[in-house]
C-alpha cells in the first residue's frame, strides 16, 4: 500500500502511532483509532470516498466517512450512535453557516471592546457565544455588522425562552414557516425586528423553531 516512504499517507500513520509513546492511555486511543479508521475505509463505496475526500476539512471528511451509507450498519452495537453522528455533523454545519464563527479576541476586535467586555456580554446573555469545551467559545459572525451588533439581536436574545446558545443559533439559522419560512437571521437583517420577537417568543415552548 506504501510504496514510498515519503508517502502522506505513511508519514501521518507514522506521526500518529507516535504520539503513544509515553503515554499508555493515547496509545490504547490511536491503535483503537486505527482499528476503527479500517473498518470504515473497508466498507467504503466509490459514492462514499468522493463525499468523504469532498469535505472541506480533515475532520468533516472523516464524518462524512461515519455517515456514509455503508457504515451505520456497523454502530447497531450503540443504538445512539447515530444520532450522536448527526449532532456533530450538525454543529460544524451551523459553525460553518452565514460567515462562520470568530473567537473571543476575534469579537472584542470587531466590536473595539476587550476580550473582558466581551466575556461580560456573552454571560449575560447580550452576545451569542456557542461552547466548544475546552477550547472555548465560538462567536457567529452573523450577528456582527459593520463593526457593531446586528440591530435588533439583543432584543431577540433577550426574548427567546431558550437559554442554551446551541439552541438559540438552531431558532436564528433554521427556517420558520410563521416567516414564510424564511431564517429569523435573514428577517432582522431586512429590520424586521417585531416579527421576528412574535415568532421567537414561541421557539423552545412548543417546540417551534
Amino acid at each position: 500500500m506504501f510504496s514510498s516512504s515519503k508517502s502522506p499517507v505513511r508519514r501521518d500513520l507514522l506521526a500518529l502511532t507516535r504520539l503513544g509513546v509515553d503515554n499508555p492511555l493515547l496509545d490504547t486511543f490511536v491503535a483503537r483509532a486505527l482499528r476503527a479508521l479500517r473498518h470504515v475505509t473497508s466498507r467504503m463505496d466509490a459514492e462514499d470516498a468522493k463525499a468523504a475526500v469532498s469535505a472541506p476539512t480533515d475532520l468533516l471528511s472523516l464524518l462524512s466517512a461515519l455517515d456514509g451509507s455503508h457504515q451505520l450498519e456497523g454502530l447497531q452495537e450503540d443504538p445512539l450512535a447515530a444520532a450522536r453522528l448527526r449532532g456533530i455533523r450538525e454543529r460544524n454545519r451551523m459553525l460553518r453557516m452565514e460567515g462562520g464563527v470568530m473567537s473571543a479576541d476575534e469579537a472584542a476586535r470587531e466590536l473595539n471592546l476587550t476580550r473582558q467586555a466581551v466575556d461580560k456580554r456573552r454571560k449575560a446573555g447580550r452576545l451569542l457565544a456557542l461552547s466548544l469545551g475546552r477550547r472555548g467559545f465560538a462567536y457567529p459572525a452573523w450577528q456582527f455588522v459593520r463593526g457593531s451588533l446586528l440591530p435588533g439581536l439583543e432584543r431577540v436574545l433577550k426574548a427567546i425562552p431558550e437559554r442554551n446558545a446551541w439552541m438559540q443559533a438552531v431558532y436564528f439559522l433554521s427556517p420558520d414557516p410563521r416567516l414564510a419560512d424564511r431564517l429569523p437571521l435573514h428577517e432582522l437583517r431586512r429590520g424586521r425586528v417585531d416579527e421576528v420577537l412574535r415568532t421567537c417568543r414561541a421557539f423552545g415552548e412548543h417546540g417551534a423553531s
